[in-house]
């Protein structure tokens, strides 16, 4: 087995490409994958009944480093994600949540936004904290921070994050495991919890486990694709794009 290459900072290296030839993959094999892709994520649903059994490690650890294949800004994949098994530490994480979200419930949040979150049947109790096995801890690091104290700019910091963590949840779903994007406000206990360097900032908590028997979720409705697609098309004979 070939040991990967060990990353470093590329800032201001210059542009050396190279090949990249992957194979095609047949029309009818497209096909067929992206409809089983769609068919198996349409069963993605956010989960907040955990069971306490544990889960596969390694599945969990697959997840992040797809997660960390991600695209980013420049190309300075400006993510931590923090793996958090410890009983006593995810005790005192949830305890810590619960201390901003009891403020959030009862009025920080505001009537528009309590009223947004009526349907999901949310409040300020957070039991898949500590019920889930592990937490998935996502920090961004809004600059890069050397060993002797220097610091660059990180850019498309939030973009960055918010791609690598929706592959996370993709990858988590995919593997048979369930999660959910938990984002208490403010999240600036964790940083303090889990000894995180200052460049880092905290962008949510992913619970990851499997349901619960008695699980219970929203009963909620997806977007159908025609609520969510627009389609720019040149017809025939038409020089100009239309949308439909």
């Amino acid at each position: 087995m070939s040991i990967p290459m060990q990353w470093t900072p590329t800032h201001g290296d210059p542009y050396r490409p190279v090949p990249y030839r992957p194979e095609r993959m047949p029309a009818e094999e497209s096909l067929a994958r992206a409809a089983e892709l769609r068919e198996r994520m349409s069963g993605r649903r956010t989960v907040r009944q955990f069971s306490t059994d544990a889960v596969p490690e390694q599945v969990v650890r697959d997840a992040i480093a797809c997660a960390a294949t991600a695209p980013s800004g420049a190309h300075q994949q400006p993510w931590t994600f923090v793996l958090v098994k410890d009983p006593e530490v995810r005790r005192r994480i949830r305890e810590a949540a619960e201390e901003e979200e009891r403020v959030s419930y009862a009025g920080r949040l505001g009537e528009e936004w309590l009223a947004a979150l009526r349907p999901l049947g949310t409040d300020e109790v957070k039991p898949h904290l500590t019920d889930a096995p592990a937490l998935i801890v996502v920090f961004q690091q809004r600059y890069w921070l050397g060993e002797g104290g220097e610091r660059r700019k990180h850019y498309y910091v939030d973009e960055s994050v918010g791609i690598a963590v929706g592959m996370l949840l993709s990858a988590l779903h995919l593997s048979g495991l369930a999660a959910l994007v938990h984002t208490p406000s403010p999240m600036r206990f964790l940083s303090e919890v889990l000894g995180r360097p200052a460049n880092e900032k905290a962008f949510a908590v992913i619970p990851v486990g499997y349901p619960a028997a008695d699980c219970r979720v929203p009963d909620l409705v997806r977007k159908s694709l025609e609520q969510v697609l627009v389609e720019v098309e040149s017809p025939a004979g038409r020089d100009a794009a239309t949308c439909r």
